[in-house]
């Protein structure tokens, strides 16, 4: 085994949103009360998924603007935004409006690709460009651009009473440090050190050689687990040796890890069933892009140390949004999030919010 991983200097959470069709405003008041609660148990940032045309937060940056009013200290991130559903401009102006309203707490994290079921939203979406549209890394470099401070117009100057801008209003100085990209293959990893973005890799990766070819079967554990671990490692690292940053470059891991230190019997045995319930998965790559899923890690503070311990992809950072189970009651949120902030995090060496050293610029 490598050498025993860093302390873990950041703890965040990452939670779907999910919410009842027939009373959404509970669930996204649910999600509300979690982040106010993550920044009372000092985490260092809580992260909303995207879930269009589903049971989930459709639209994170307008519940993370909510919260911006009801929380004063912990980072607020997007984990991830399909930017195939996003013009970059205004999101541009989305983004750095909310990050102006959280005194620069805000993380927004992106991927590219055409959207999720394209063949049955496209006319809905784009319903004169559909053909046209760029889903490619250049979608995401005309984000880069716009939030950076580049001309978005070729205009600026007053008409009467009307003043213009050639770039993005408001701009966020400091927000261009804070973009994270969310990459599952070495290809899209390497891209974002190329950017010179923060790097979010999360449960799921392609299965891909240390070389970019898909992988077969060799060396797979029954749990799945030695595959997955080993190609998130690599990716990790060549995120690294592209980024201007070197070995300094951020990349925060989103593995779903359950503490049940204080749960009850009856959510201890919910939380067995449902990754039990998800473990088929993990034995083999997914589908045709191949994606392998890591295995959900529940048990006690002291079991998740050693597992987390032994991961290669997890000793490679000193970060982490770990993922909340998508289906679980409030009640269970709350008690995950408060043993992950009060046993599993100090175990890993965090201190909690507050406690760190003053983060550099652009950290926030």
């Amino acid at each position: 085994m490598p050498p025993h991983p860093r302390p873990l200097r950041k703890l965040g959470f990452l939670t779907i949103g999910l919410f009842d069709e027939a009373d959404p405003r509970r669930g996204h008041e649910s999600t509300l009360d979690l982040i106010t609660l993550g920044e009372q148990l000092g985490f260092d940032s809580a992260w909303l998924r995207h879930r269009h045309l589903q049971y989930g937060i459709s639209s994170p940056v307008a519940v993370l603007a909510a919260a911006t009013q009801r929380t004063s200290r912990i980072g607020l991130g997007t984990a991830v935004t399909p930017l195939g559903w996003e013009n970059p401009l205004r999101l541009a102006e989305d983004l750095a409006t909310v990050d102006v309203l959280s005194g620069g707490r805000l993380n927004p994290g992106f991927s590219v690709g055409p959207p999720t079921h394209y063949e049955h939203v496209r006319d809905a979406l784009y319903p004169d460009t559909a053909g046209a549209e760029d889903f490619s890394p250049r979608r995401a470099e005309r984000l880069l651009a716009l939030i950076r401070g580049e001309d978005a117009s070729d205009f600026a100057g007053t008409e009467g009473i009307e003043v213009y801008s050639r770039r993005v209003q408001p701009h966020s100085p400091g927000l261009a440090a804070r973009l994270w990209y969310g990459a599952g293959s070495l290809r899209s990893a390497r891209w974002a050190g190329e950017q010179g973005l923060n790097l979010l890799t999360s449960s799921v990766v392609k299965a891909e050689s240390q070389d970019g070819q898909e992988g077969g079967q060799k060396d797979r554990q029954e749990d799945g687990q030695s595959d997955f671990a080993a190609i998130q490692a690599g990716q990790i690292r060549a995120f690294r040796e592209r980024h201007p940053d070197g070995d300094r470059a951020r990349v925060s891991q989103g593995l779903v890890v359950i503490p049940t230190d204080t749960a009850s019997p009856e959510q201890r045995a919910k939380y067995e069933a449902y990754a039990r319930s998800r473990a088929p998965r993990t034995l083999a790559p997914q589908g045709p892009a191949r994606l392998l899923f890591a295995p959900d890690l529940v048990g006690t503070t002291a079991e998740l140390v050693e597992r987390l311990h032994a991961h290669a992809g997890y000793r490679e950072v000193d970060e982490v949004a770990f993922a909340l189970p998508f289906s679980f009651e409030h009640q269970d949120y709350v008690q995950i999030l408060t043993d992950l902030a009060t046993r599993l995090g100090p175990a890993l060496g965090w201190q909690p919010g507050g406690a760190h050293p003053a983060a550099a610029p652009g950290e926030g």
